[in-house]
């Protein structure tokens, strides 16, 4: 598609406003979505240390109580 100038770009054909805004709804969509999981990441990778270091604290109390 060629555009005669940069506000023809913008306007779309005169359906600028809707284009634009579907690119802005979607972008925030996919940025939203990194943030959540990145947070949900870290909170996995969070549960993991703690479950492993409830493990150690675990196996340190076995062996002392077997010796």
């Amino acid at each position: 598609m060629f555009f005669e100038s940069w506000q023809d770009f913008l306007q779309m054909g005169g359906y600028g406003f809707y284009v634009w805004l579907s690119y802005g709804i979607s972008f925030a969509a996919i940025v939203i979505l990194a943030i959540q999981s990145y947070r949900d990441k870290n909170a996995v990778l969070r549960e993991v240390r703690r479950e492993q270091a409830r493990e150690q604290r675990v196996q340190n109390k076995q062996r002392k109580e077997g010796l």
